[in-house]
């Protein structure tokens, strides 16, 4: 792929995950940000690329505030929560290729403030780029009175359930799971409050077959990350996550669910395919797994298309706590997850993964962990992918 094993994470960062933040999507970036810069031991002056979110700011305001004089990549991708796995590909690109030393990668949003607007709380000046995406909706759903997320994916998921049997109690299985790792993370919004499947069952609906514990959270809050070279990398303050390979796939039509021949062909069923072969390893490969779970019918479509099984048996598969750090084969989303953490478009996996790999995990650290993925979902499906390994 032109930077497999050539690039690596060396620095992180990441605020609060919060209902209520007083600071713009710009400042929590910028706080974020720096919080990478000095985790990574670099000066601001190093950092010579920025990959900001598709909204929100750019890479002008977040330069100019953060005093970077000199700015040799400026770019932007446009995956919805795909777009900071999918980002990694372009910063490993660019430091791989020259084009840039230090690229920082960094998302950031009020998820949860912006849809309450109230006194005191700041309003940005920018909001969400919605693209085709956003076009899609208000002429073809809108109309229809489909308007939410929840909604849209519900098609996907209820179409799978009716196919192939999936039970409530398999979904139910990823909500209490990723729930429960979240209790090991201090950062969680949701530690302190375990989750059973009683109370899963029990939740009210929300747009079936997706109940309340189903959605992920709606947090304000900002991550970041620190791509360099990986000889530069062994030169800086901690031990770096190589990046093994990654990939990003779009479904077709990639922005409309309702027209597709193939509505569990999703983004990542290519892009999945692509970097485990780069990498010459398979997804049972992995020490663990950080998997984008903006509904827990996602993961399972996720681990579908990964090759863990077969189509419509992603639910037998998770039954036996396959996904659990206590006793499961392949731990995932080990920091809770937008279920049970926050929902920080799926960079606060990546800021997870770098630290399963740095052995600083704490509680909920994987014995051993070597190697581990971290994939992205955005819009209506577009999907990526990371693979990440220790540099022993």
């Amino acid at each position: 792929m032109g930077f497999g094993g050539r690039a690596a994470i060396v620095g992180i960062g990441e605020t609060d995950y919060v209902r209520g933040s007083p600071l713009l999507p710009v400042e929590l970036m910028l706080r974020a940000a720096d919080a990478a810069i000095a985790d990574a031991g670099l000066a601001v002056s190093d950092i010579d690329g920025i990959v900001p979110p598709p909204g929100f700011t750019s890479s002008e305001e977040l330069a100019a505030n953060l005093g970077i004089d000199t700015l040799r990549l400026a770019t932007t991708v446009h995956m919805g929560g795909a777009s900071p796995v999918a980002s990694l590909q372009h910063a490993a690109l660019a430091v791989a290729s020259g084009v840039a030393r230090n690229v920082l990668v960094v998302v950031g949003w009020n998820g949860y403030s912006a849809f309450r607007p109230r006194e005191g709380i700041p309003r940005p000046r920018r909001g969400l780029d919605g693209g085709a995406v956003g076009d899609t909706v208000l002429d073809f759903y809108v109309p229809y009175g489909a308007r939410s997320a929840a909604q849209f994916y519900a098609w996907i998921a209820t179409r799978h359930k009716q196919l192939y049997g999936t039970r409530d109690t398999d979904t139910g299985e990823i909500a209490v799971t990723f729930r429960a790792h979240a209790q090991l993370n201090e950062r969680a919004l949701m530690r302190g409050t375990p989750l059973t499947m009683d109370e899963y069952l029990a939740a009210r609906w929300v747009s079936e077959p997706f109940r309340l514990y189903d959605c992920c959270l709606e947090t304000d809050c900002a991550a970041a990350v620190v791509v360099s070279t990986v000889e530069e990398a062994r030169d800086l303050r901690a031990a770096p996550a190589v990046i093994v390979a990654g990939a990003e796939g779009h479904p077709y039509p990639p922005d409309d669910i309702a027209n597709r021949p193939d509505i569990f062909r999703i983004g990542l069923s290519d892009a999945a395919p692509r970097a485990f072969g780069a990498a010459g390893i398979s997804a049972r490969d992995m020490d663990f797994m950080e998997v984008y779970d903006c509904f827990t019918y996602v993961v399972l479509l996720q681990l579908e298309a990964l090759g863990l099984c077969e189509r419509g048996e992603a639910g037998a598969f998770v039954r036996d706590g396959v996904l659990r750090l206590d006793g499961g084969a392949l731990p995932t989303n080990t920091h809770g997850g937008l279920l049970s953490q926050g929902h920080m478009w799926g960079m606060n996996h990546v800021v997870e993964a770098v630290r399963q790999l740095r052995g600083d995990a704490g509680g909920a650290q994987v014995a051993d962990a070597e190697i581990g993925c971290v994939t992205g979902w955005g819009d209506f499906g577009d999907g990526s992918i990371v693979i990440l390994a220790a540099d022993r």
